[in-house]
């Protein structure tokens, strides 16, 4: 049986509670491997056993089919439910913002900025708002994935002259440059020059080579233990 949509009327919910209990009862007695055509045939057996059951209602004895018959069903919405989807977004450094696999403007100094991208299902425009809800931008949206980049021609001039009013003509900064020591550099250069030298730490941790090779020197002449243990 056909689910009836919303009615306009005093006695809508005795229809839909029939809908409701032919449907329960229904499903409580389907049989393994029933056909469509079997289940549609035993649906509107049940409902017409349903519909002319007689009712007292207000006084009046009426059935079902009789209140489903005279209530008008509600319009058909002219537009669909207006779901609206929203995600969050960082602003590249090059003011654009990613949704959808495409790539949306927004006004420059906003880099970094984290936004929302809202989009009303069967609408064809995106906003673009900050977290306090202020608008600042509104795009067509781009067939998903296509990988096109949607800019505004007003962010586009704002962009370039951001970047144009940055240039200096001043002379480039040195990268490295050669200052000579202050005083306070001189004076603990000094210091440590006439500090002892034989007593600094960097003095006593170099070793002289030759003392090395003397020790190698006197391991080559000792046998191995291998060689100690081989008879003559």
């Amino acid at each position: 049986m056909d689910i009836c949509p919303p009615r306009r009327g005093n006695h809508k919910g005795v229809v839909e509670k029939a809908n409701h209990s032919a449907a329960q009862r229904w499903w409580r007695t389907v049989p393994d491997g029933l056909t469509v055509v079997q289940a549609q045939s035993g649906v509107d057996k049940l409902s017409l056993r349903m519909d002319d059951r007689r009712r007292r209602i207000d006084g009046a004895v009426t059935t079902v089919g009789e209140l489903a018959a005279a209530e008008v069903l509600l319009d058909i919405p002219v537009r669909p439910f207006p779901a609206e989807l929203e995600v969050e977004r960082t602003v590249s450094p090059q003011s654009l913002v990613a949704f959808d696999g495409n790539l949306c403007s927004v006004p420059p100094g906003l880099p970094g900025v984290t936004v929302k991208v809202l989009h009303r299902l069967g609408e064809d425009d995106l906003w673009i708002v900050t977290a306090g809800r202020a608008v600042v931008a509104c795009h067509r949206r781009a067939p998903r994935g296509t990988g096109q980049t949607v800019r505004d021609d007003r962010h586009v001039i704002a962009l370039e002259r951001a970047v144009l009013s940055s240039f200096s003509d001043r002379a480039p900064c040195k990268t490295k440059v050669r200052k000579p020591p202050s005083a306070a550099a001189l004076a603990e250069a000094e210091r440590l020059r006439e500090g002892s030298a034989a007593s600094s730490s960097a003095e006593r941790v170099v070793i002289d080579l030759n003392r090395y090779a003397a020790v190698a020197d006197r391991l080559r002449s000792i046998p191995s233990p291998k060689q100690e243990e081989s008879p003559e």
